[in-house]
């Protein structure tokens, strides 16, 4: 299934107080939409998710369905170590009135393939929703195989996957065996040009939040066969991508928005800001 070629994983704002601040939130929706955003996950790792509470979570899901009103689809960040607590998520969030779930490979508990698959299989029973599974290894400390995605593949409403072992060989694998309606999306930004080459959709993308509208032409230069203007443009940004890494996500791109003048507030703990060296190398190749 297509979302869009660029998701942004969306982060959270926060008020001075920490609390979600959902004039900001609204800001940054509009923001985004109209800079390059073809689809919103909300409550993602970048959206701080380990910090919100389940009531935040929905509350975050309601508004931005609301604030959205129909223009790209909102996926929501349901997914969990804790199936149950997941499939209970995943009801809230289609009663909220999203378009998608997205769920992580179960981080910390360190299943086996077999677990993995019965926990994406339990979950997708409950709703009717599309689902796009996420593997990140890096943070998750279990990697999907690729028979393991091919297998959830089958489950009909198992529709997509955000791939982010950085790994294009299993990516190519996964896209040949995998239905045709089958989407693979980038997991990371740096991988937009090569995951598109060998068939893959799109990426949920953190640094769309700052270089939307310029990942909007490197797509669109690679699209039409215009390889090497893709290819500089992916050099140029390349720098950006980077940098909004040099940190934990998501507290260097928190710090680009608030410095291009979209305000987002801090991050909540175990987060911590940008040290003045870390802030100053930033706004170096921001050019802000």
């Amino acid at each position: 299934m297509n979302f869009g070629q660029i998701l942004t994983a969306m982060v959270t704002p926060f008020d001075e107080h920490e609390e979600i601040d959902f004039q900001a939130t609204r800001n940054l929706i509009n923001y985004l939409i109209a800079n390059g955003t073809e689809g919103l996950v909300v409550s993602g790792t970048t959206g701080e998710s380990p910090t919100l509470t389940e009531e935040e979570k929905v509350e975050l899901f309601k508004f931005t369905v609301e604030v959205v009103n129909g223009r790209i689809p909102v996926i929501a960040g349901t997914g969990s170590y804790n199936t149950k607590e997941s499939m209970k998520l995943t009801k809230l969030a289609e009663d909220a009135g999203v378009d998608g779930i997205m769920l992580v490979a179960p981080y910390y508990s360190k299943p086996s393939q077999e677990g993995l698959y019965q926990h994406f299989r339990t979950i997708a029973e409950v709703t009717s929703l599309p689902i796009m599974l996420y593997n990140i290894p890096g943070r998750s400390v279990v990697n999907m195989s690729v028979e393991t995605v091919i297998r959830l593949s089958k489950i009909p409403n198992i529709v997509s996957i955000k791939e982010a072992s950085g790994n294009l060989d299993i990516m190519a694998e996964i896209i040949d065996h995998t239905p045709e309606d089958f989407s693979l999306y980038s997991g990371d930004d740096g991988l937009t040009i090569p995951v598109l080459s060998i068939g893959g959709t799109g990426v949920i993308s953190v640094a769309s939040h700052v270089i939307g509208n310029e990942m909007q032409a490197m797509i669109k230069n690679f699209k039409i066969g215009n390889i090497q203007e893709a290819a500089k443009e992916h050099r140029r940004l390349l720098p950006i991508m980077k940098a909004l890494f040099a940190a934990p996500n998501p507290t260097p791109v928190k710090a680009a928005l608030n410095l291009k003048g979209v305000p987002v507030g801090g991050v909540r703990l175990p987060m911590v800001p940008l040290n003045d060296e870390q802030l100053s190398a930033l706004q170096q190749v921001l050019n802000v």
